[in-house]
């Protein structure tokens, strides 16, 4: 694996933003920072009745405006430019095989209907195992050093989390910021048939399902000992009560199972709803 940042830039307001917040992680990681683009000649909707020199040309032109814009906020980073052909999804995802982090922008819709990720920015983090992150263009912008924000990510104490938590350490660790993690959980599914439920149990068992995700932490909270880490485990929906806990954070950090199937990759109820209704930027982590 080469140790670099890819986004890819399609020349919208959403891949401008991203863009920018590769950028940014780029020079908090002291790498290269790669941009490309994928033409998927003749399928190219965004840009209807184009001749293929004039796509090419297009494709060009917001590349080389995008590194243009780059390079003056960045003079002293290395950035270079690909355009790729190809089905975008594929292509890209292809194009981070060799990439530490793949940066793609996602359009929001505003309002409560939430996030909008598209197609290609779906296909592209289910068909990669390398780490995605999704940038919305009207989502905050602030520098990576922030650290008021800090990062969020979300933890299944039931599931294996190697990976999603050496992501999430690192990142607060180069950030100088703080981390929560939170867990969300449910009773039993034999409590709904109890006529009478003793509240005891339930603080009993949160305080069961706290321990585990602080003991689950333990090895991380040594290995950054700089890192200020926190807790919350929560009775209720885990996607729902993650994206309220991801309010105003610099990044959100959410797994997903690498799964193989004759269907296709899997997203996952929680990093799905993430996706969908979070504003601040998402990291996507395959894992096992």
């Amino acid at each position: 694996m080469t140790h670099h940042v890819t986004v890819g830039v399609d020349g919208s307001p959403e891949s401008r933003a991203a863009a920018r917040w590769g950028a940014q992680e780029a020079a908090l990681q002291n790498v290269p920072l790669r941009l490309v683009h994928a033409v998927d000649w003749p399928m190219a909707p965004a840009i209807p009745r184009m001749g293929r020199e004039k796509v090419d040309r297009w494709a060009d032109e917001a590349l080389t405006e995008a590194a243009q814009e780059l390079r003056g906020r960045h003079p002293h980073r290395e950035i270079t430019t690909r355009c790729l052909s190809g089905r975008p999804a594929a292509a890209l995802a292809a194009e981070a095989l060799d990439a530490g982090l793949l940066v793609l922008g996602s359009r929001g819709i505003g309002g409560l209907v939430g996030f909008l990720i598209g197609s290609v920015g779906l296909s592209t983090v289910i068909a990669t195992e390398t780490p995605v992150v999704l940038v919305r263009a009207d989502g905050p912008e602030r520098p990576v050093r922030d650290a008021d924000g800090g990062i969020v990510v979300g933890v299944d104490i039931h599931e294996a989390a190697y990976h999603v938590l050496s992501f999430a350490f690192e990142e607060a660790s180069r950030r100088g910021c703080p981390l929560r993690a939170v867990h969300g959980w449910k009773l039993p599914a034999a409590y709904e048939y109890v006529p009478f439920f003793d509240p005891d149990n339930e603080r009993e068992i949160g305080a069961s399902v706290t321990r585990m995700l602080d003991d689950m932490l333990l090895p991380w909270r040594h290995e950054f000992p700089s890192v200020n880490v926190t807790t919350r485990a929560f009775v209720g929906s885990a996607g729902r009560e993650l994206v309220q806990a991801a309010a105003g954070a610099d990044l959100v950090v959410v797994g997903r199972r690498a799964r193989r199937s004759p269907l296709g990759g899997h997203l996952g109820s929680v990093a799905h709803a993430v996706l969908h209704h979070c504003p601040e930027p998402v990291a996507v982590i395959a894992h096992d």
